[in-house]
């Protein structure tokens, strides 16, 4: 796609020696995990660099960082492929699996990855929480649930910071996107982001 091209062809300065995978960034984590962390895309600079979902970024710092402190990684920092991560009852995906232009993924983007994330639910069976960063995979996970047959219900279950909605065999949790733009600004704190992880952690 051009948007994962564009990305690998003009890296920032701190990165120009780095080999870009380039290609569509793959889930991590545990295959019979009960807790399924979903993203919005890979960070062109993050994951599309290292070739693993929320390496290499401030954004897996928070993350991993959280996942830590609740028990689910080996780890608090993810800064490559190969450096020793492991995740115990948790897998981590996005919805869309290229870095999209702009960091910004669109809904046709989504549209065209939603049937991998699908699969990815599917080959998942023992999932019994998601916990959505951001609005736009709180969306995603409700469109690939809805085409895996799963009632949606009515009203649509509507996302926000500490929302629940159970759908199908599991329980959603919507939380804050780790990004930048809400850590920075304190819109996303460290506290906020444990109470969600303790929340989806009893729910398990």
């Amino acid at each position: 796609m051009r948007c994962r091209e564009a990305a690998a062809a003009d890296p920032p300065r701190r990165f120009v020696d780095e080999a870009y995978w380039a290609k569509p960034v793959p889930g991590f984590g545990d295959p019979r995990a009960r807790l399924l962390v979903v993203g919005l895309a890979p960070a062109a600079h993050g994951g599309n660099r290292t070739g693993r979902v929320f390496t290499g970024d401030r954004s897996g710092d928070w993350l991993y960082g959280a996942l830590h402190r609740a028990g689910f990684a080996s780890q608090a920092t993810s800064t490559s492929r190969d450096d020793g991560l492991v995740l115990t009852d948790a897998y981590v995906a996005c919805i869309v699996r290229c870095a999209p232009p702009g960091n910004k993924p669109s809904p046709a983007e989504r549209d065209r990855c939603l049937p991998f994330f699908g699969r990815e639910l599917a080959l998942l069976p023992n999932l019994r929480v998601i916990l959505a960063l951001g609005a736009f995979a709180w969306d995603g996970f409700l469109l690939a649930a809805g085409q895996l047959g799963h009632p949606i219900g009515t009203p649509r279950p509507k996302f926000g910071h500490g929302a629940t909605a159970t759908i199908g065999p599991w329980r959603l949790f919507g939380s804050y996107h780790v990004s930048q733009q809400n850590t920075f600004t304190g819109r996303l704190t460290e506290p906020m982001l444990d109470a969600v992880f303790t929340a989806a952690k009893r729910a398990l």
